[in-house]
């Protein structure tokens, strides 16, 4: 393992890629420290930290958490990379529904560049609608507690703030762009954990002050909840890892072809269906729809709305189900948008593939959309498991949730699954240049 890390800087394209990707991702966590002209920071943090005690989580958790905190210091990466992913799944919706999208999408390496700038555009569009209401919400005091967050408010605060945050939003979409290009690994996703792993000595503090070694009489946690809450963290890394590697391989066999006096076919191959095909993304929607109330119920000071904001408070067991079968519906829901078994059959059966059993076409299709139903139902409810375990393991040891957060949800998911893909890319580059990758393989000897 130490020796294939030393193996990533002995090769100078490599070395530079990671240097590289490195250099950008302290540029954009610098930039997360950067205020935006007009706050008062303080007076911000503790509005957000009145409504997180409150409430129990709000919307504005969920962008915090993507903007690495920038979201509550209001910097100008405030928004982070939330439009771009919004702006994403937009085109990927809309795909599906518009007959011009989704024959753009077909049109190979132009039609995707074509798709990537749509992406851009909305990525803009979302931000100035987002930066325009944030900062008229800004200058209303009353919502704030009477807290005084904007020194000035007015036209000239709303234009500054609009510019500011669709700027940043921009510029590390661009980031996530140059490092795509010339780092390693995908850049958008290496952002994103950036920021959330940032939120990691935040809940290492919290979690020396509770243990507090140097003082025993003040801890709350004891060693062996301490060693429990180990075990549990490494159970729940090994179970996303292979949720999140799991496949169900579809035996596929190509029929011989004679062109010219060429054979082509007649090999055998396999369509991977991944277990957790909509990946994070059912985990999002549920995350912004279930916390929506809480959302409103710290803006707008209404009896009713404050009541169902309770009854739908993180921790609650309404709460807990709820968000367990909106992540669930969202997981079959998204999988029927990304996965289109009729295209994946009329492509196979155009080239002379087939399913060993199966025929060709509409049965071939009709037996891929009946095992991805299947897997994606293990899927969705291990995705619905994790969501909610940092809640039940926060009530349950009574810890503070930013520590239970790295115990399950979305931080964890997207962070495995990024590192994955970043150290698969990494191994690809050692193996190509003799060097041995990551993990090991043992080498099987015949007799002689």
């Amino acid at each position: 393992m130490f020796q294939a890390v030393f193996n990533l800087f002995k090769i100078p394209d490599l070395k530079r890629k990671i240097l590289f990707t490195l250099g950008l991702i302290a540029v954009y966590r610098i930039g997360a420290f950067v205020p935006t002209p007009g706050i008062d920071g303080a007076k911000l943090m503790q509005f957000f930290d009145n409504i997180a005690k409150t409430q129990g989580g709000t919307l504005f958790g969920i962008m915090n958490m993507f903007s690495g905190g920038a979201m509550q210091r209001l910097t100008i990466f405030a928004l982070g990379i939330m439009p771009y992913i919004s702006a994403s799944i937009i085109l990927q919706l809309l795909t599906a529904v518009i007959p011009a999208l989704e024959r753009l999408s077909r049109e190979g390496e132009a039609g995707h560049k074509k798709i990537i700038q749509y992406t851009r555009y909305g990525t803009i569009f979302l931000a100035v609608i987002q930066s325009f209401f944030i900062a008229l919400w800004l200058e209303n005091p009353a919502r704030f507690q009477g807290l005084q967050i904007v020194q000035y408010p007015g036209l000239s605060f709303r234009l500054l703030t609009v510019l500011t945050l669709t700027t940043g939003t921009a510029f590390i979409m661009w980031l996530g762009e140059q490092i795509q290009e010339y780092g390693i690994g995908n850049g958008i996703s290496l952002i994103i954990t950036a920021g959330i792993v940032s939120r990691l000595p935040s809940a290492i503090f919290q979690l020396i002050s509770l243990v507090s070694p140097f003082a025993p009489e003040k801890s709350q946690i004891d060693m062996l909840k301490l060693l429990l809450m180990a075990i549990m963290l490494v159970g729940v890394i090994v179970a996303v890892v292979l949720i999140t590697q799991g496949q169900r391989k579809i035996p596929i066999q190509y029929t011989k072809r004679v062109i010219g006096r060429k054979i082509y076919g007649g090999h055998s191959t396999f369509i991977p269906l991944r277990v957790n095909q909509a990946g994070v993304i059912p985990i999002i929607f549920a995350q912004s729809i279930i916390l929506f109330p809480a959302t409103i119920a710290g803006l707008v000071p209404n009896q009713a709305v404050q009541s169902v904001a309770n009854a739908l408070m993180r921790g609650q067991l309404l709460y807990n189900v709820i968000y367990a079968v909106l992540i669930i519906f969202f997981c079959y829901f998204y999988t029927a948008i990304t996965f289109n078994p009729v295209d994946v059959a009329n492509n196979m059966k155009k080239y002379g593939g087939f399913v060993p059993g199966i025929r060709p076409g509409k049965q071939t299709a009709e037996h891929l959309d009946f095992i991805m139903t299947r897997i994606t139902l293990p899927g969705a409810m291990f995705l619905a498991v994790i969501a909610v375990l940092p809640t039940i393991i926060s009530k349950a040891l009574k810890i503070p949730y930013l520590v239970a957060s790295f115990f399950g949800g979305t931080g964890l998911l997207i962070i495995v699954g990024v590192m994955l893909d970043t150290m698969r890319q990494i191994e690809s580059h050692l193996l190509m240049r003799h060097y041995e990758g990551f993990m090991k393989r043992g080498t099987v000897r015949g007799r002689r």
